[in-house]
């Protein structure tokens, strides 16, 4: 999966929950509008089965990187309204520097007032140069989950076909909003506000990479540092998180040799690799349509790009295609099932 239920045994993060559980993010420039850039945060897989509102008591924050830090110089944060006869309201603040840089809930408003759609309407509210969207949508992300699991035995169809997310969708001027350096990496975080601190809960930058690069409860601690401490923090083995993914990259590379790679990688290559995937930011040129991997469109076949990476250019690809729903205009996701 992309980062749905990224927490050990398949669960949602702690203590947000699947309210708080990031499945994916996007960033792409708008069609039409090379001025502008859409950004998409998708949280609670499997919507509304496991919750059925956005948490009042969350920030969810869309983290830019305008320097090549790895420390956020902007930051989204969306808060949402408690849930009353069903409906939410949220607001978008714009943080900028060091308010960006830490947790905190700080930022000028630039969205205010903005309903949530709960049902198969899209409720847009735009104000100023921003647009904004926050509802249950249809899940974009496509991948045969059950295959995967299986060993690599990619039979078993999109299980995400049917599925919905909560989605936060931004329409936001590029040069107002992510500033004149149009090469930018981009990650998501969500924080639970308790009486005492901002909790960090979740968070996501690429694909696939806590699923698939770290094992039990390395999972959880991925989840709760920032990815300027990617490359130097320990996992619970002792090792750097860069040597456990090399690791696993030596053991999938291996798989991939005999589904047609080109062999075993060497310690070298995947620390190499490794390096590369870390600090798990999505890079994203906003001057450059061209998609995955500079930032994230909706029908970025990434398992697939992924796939080739892991098992050393073996031709392995997964059954599912990305799909039909998608809408022509802002938000752009499709309509919930």
């Amino acid at each position: 999966m992309a980062d749905h239920l990224d927490a050990p045994g398949l669960h949602s993060p702690a203590p947000g929950g699947p309210r708080t559980d990031i499945t994916d993010i996007y960033a792409f420039v708008k069609p039409g509008d090379a001025t502008k850039s859409i950004l998409i945060l998708n949280v609670n897989p499997l919507a509304p089965t496991l919750a059925t509102a956005f948490d009042a008591n969350a920030i969810y924050e869309l983290n830019i990187d305008t320097n090549g830090d790895a420390v956020a110089e902007r930051a989204f944060r969306i808060r949402f309204s408690e849930p009353e006869g069903g409906a939410q309201q949220a607001i978008v603040h714009l943080a900028i520097g060091p308010q960006a840089a830490s947790a905190n809930d700080g930022g000028s408003p630039v969205i205010v007032h903005a309903p949530v759609s709960f049902g198969q309407s899209t409720a847009v509210t735009a104000q100023g140069d921003y647009k904004f969207f926050a509802g249950i949508r249809s899940d974009p992300f496509f991948f045969d989950l059950l295959g995967f699991l299986a060993g690599f035995k990619f039979t078993q169809g999109d299980f995400f076909l049917d599925k919905n997310v909560f989605s936060i969708a931004l329409e936001v001027p590029n040069v107002a909003a992510l500033g004149s350096n149009s090469k930018v990496g981009i990650w998501a975080r969500t924080l639970i506000d308790t009486s005492d601190a901002l909790v960090p809960d979740d968070r996501m930058g690429r694909p696939a990479i806590n699923t698939v690069f770290n094992h039990g409860s390395d999972k959880n601690t991925f989840n709760q540092i920032d990815p300027a401490q990617d490359r130097t923090a320990l996992t619970a083995g002792g090792i750097t998180f860069v040597q456990s993914f090399a690791n696993t990259l030596i053991q999938l590379s291996t798989v991939g040799a005999t589904l047609g790679g080109h062999g075993t990688y060497s310690a070298d290559e995947a620390t190499a690799i490794a390096q590369i995937l870390l600090p798990d930011i999505l890079t994203y040129d906003y001057s450059d349509s061209s998609g995955f991997l500079n930032g994230r469109k909706l029908t970025d076949d990434v398992i697939n790009i992924e796939l080739g990476l892991v098992t050393n250019g073996s031709s392995l690809h997964d059954d599912a295609d990305a799909h039909t729903d998608l809408l022509p205009v802002f938000p752009y996701l499709g309509n919930p099932h």
